[in-house]
């Protein structure tokens, strides 16, 4: 049973959505919360598998809230669910933990083939914010794999892992390394690889390396 929370300021839309799911033989809601402070205090006290996390809402917003929880609990998947495809809170989002970005047009069918995604480790992106990433990747100057021989058998590791929607403290515990050694290597991908930030490196990976 995947157990859940769910964080969204409007009552109507959480407790619909806490229906539907419950629904769904292998998922439970076991919480709700209305921002992002109560969804801390109740990750703590629930221990939920698999958040479903907005991001504008009062006290405390999504990306806050993300960041604090993936920081105390890194096991826990934060899935994205919002009616914001800004560029700047998908980036947030992502770097700030998130596994997934999901619009809430999406279907309850649809959220949930995402959350067991999300829960087995899997990074979800609704398509059309996967458009909208996919664009922040420079054009190649080299092929694929020329540019792949421009990284050590470490980062490539490193860059195998990121894109399968892995963080630094997974990738930490892993490879077994400091989280300050991922970051450093986290860095020289980004560069040789000439890519913009993480979110382009989970694309390129997905792209390239599966």
């Amino acid at each position: 049973m995947i157990k859940l929370l769910l964080v969204d300021d409007r009552d109507l839309f959480r407790q619909g959505l806490a229906t539907l799911l419950d629904t769904e033989a292998d998922l439970e809601v076991i919480g709700q919360a209305s921002n992002g402070r109560e969804a801390i205090a109740l990750s703590e006290q629930l221990q939920p598998d698999v958040i479903l996390m907005d991001i504008q809402m009062p006290v405390c917003g999504g990306v806050i809230a993300t960041r604090e929880i993936i920081a105390r609990y890194p096991w826990m998947r934060i899935l994205v669910l919002t009616t914001f495809d800004d560029d700047e809170y998908i980036g947030q989002s992502l770097q700030a933990g998130a596994k997934g970005y999901l619009l809430k047009r999406k279907s309850s069918e649809e959220m949930a083939m995402a959350i067991r995604a999300v829960y087995r480790g899997y990074a979800q992106l609704s398509p059309e914010i996967t458009s909208k990433v996919f664009a922040r990747i420079k054009p190649l100057n080299l092929q694929a794999n020329e540019q792949i021989d421009l990284l050590s058998s470490r980062e490539l590791e490193v860059l195998q892992l990121i894109g399968r929607g892995k963080n630094n403290r997974e990738i930490a515990a892993t490879l077994h390394l400091s989280i300050g050694t991922v970051k450093n290597y986290v860095t020289q991908i980004l560069s040789k690889l000439d890519l913009r930030d993480r979110i382009a490196a989970v694309l390129w990976a997905k792209e390239y390396l599966d």
